[in-house]
């Protein structure tokens, strides 16, 4: 998107220059290496618009825009040990390319990092921030632990669900674009709202990425189509299907979803059909929508000029619609 161009490109030429350190090189090196790898950097983008927006240099925003890019980067590292992932970003994860302790070590080594780049805002400004900060990574953290709890887990509901996308994915959004508005000195009800409208968007974003594991084009998705059915993830269409299907189809669902198939293509056939038969797609579209409206419109009450609003909205529709 046009629009994020400029701040993406400021981002990348601090970025490379924020691991200031050298020794131990066993500890800076894999930062560095999870850095390089690239990946959206999203969130740190929208702290350096959404200060801008709100009439400030973004450049002000820059320590706090690659606070939030460490600790995005540093839950990565983690996730992955969690995961025993081989790859991220077509790459080799940092505990396979080192070792466990490694990917340990410099995860945290990054959330402290982090926590470090606060310390350049005069004393108001650095508790308003590291305050936000802290409430949002154990957030982050409880929402990794609710996912973690429902792969055991027989009856995860849709609202449970909902709340551990919540906080595993969409609070940081609506941090990062927050973080933007305080350095700012935006109204505090204007930095409410923008965390209010980037935590909505970060829901239907999720939602999204559910729906489009499923049923997106294999050739713009990114990854492997079908991975949620053939791990067994409890993502909203299947939670929806459940709930929503005839009998038979929820039993066959389940079944499918209790054991590691032998044939994975025809397991994410039949399970794509049960979702569309259920209503669970359409039930996923639309919640997809009332997650985007409901952002847009918590943009009706900020104080913003109309054209930083409609480049907010516009931005909502690219997330919405980039990767179909």
């Amino acid at each position: 998107m046009q629009l994020l161009e400029k701040y993406s490109k400021s981002l990348e030429i601090r970025l490379s220059a924020a691991i200031k350190k050298e020794e131990p090189s066993s500890l800076y090196e894999p930062i560095r290496y999870i850095l390089s790898l690239g990946g959206k950097r999203l969130r740190p983008v929208l702290t350096l618009m959404c200060c801008d927006f709100f009439g400030e240099d973004q450049l002000k925003a820059m320590n706090a825009a690659l606070a939030v890019e460490l600790f995005h980067n540093f839950s990565l590292i983690h996730d992955d040990i969690m995961d025993n992932a081989p790859l991220r970003r077509g790459q080799e994860t940092v505990h396979e390319k080192w070792d466990l302790n490694t990917g340990i070590l410099s995860g945290d080594a990054m959330l402290i990092l982090a926590y470090q780049l606060f310390e350049a805002y005069e004393p108001k400004l650095f508790v308003s921030l590291a305050e936000l900060f802290s409430k949002t990574a154990i957030e982050v953290c409880e929402g990794q632990q609710y996912d973690v709890d429902f792969e055991n887990r027989d009856d995860v509901s849709i609202a449970e669900y909902l709340k551990m996308i919540e906080y595993k994915t969409a609070v940081l959004m609506g941090a990062a674009m927050k973080m933007g508005a305080v350095v700012a000195n935006a109204p505090e009800a204007d930095a409410d709202r923008i965390y209010e409208f980037g935590k909505n968007l970060g829901i239907a974003f999720q939602l999204q990425d559910d729906y489009l594991d499923a049923f997106g084009n294999p050739d713009s998705f990114g990854k492997q189509l079908g991975g949620d059915i053939i791990s067994n993830k409890k993502t909203f269409l299947y939670l929806q299907a459940l709930n929503s299907g005839a009998k038979e189809d929820a039993y066959k669902l389940r079944e499918l979803y209790g054991t590691q198939s032998e044939n994975p293509s025809e397991k994410i056939i039949i399970a794509r059909q049960i979702f569309i038969n259920s209503g669970s797609v359409e039930a996923t579209k639309k919640a997809i929508n009332t997650y985007t409206d409901t952002a847009n419109s918590v943009l009706n009450d900020i104080q913003l000029p109309e054209t930083h609003k409609q480049q907010l909205r516009d931005f909502g529709k690219w997330l919405m619609t980039r990767r179909i």
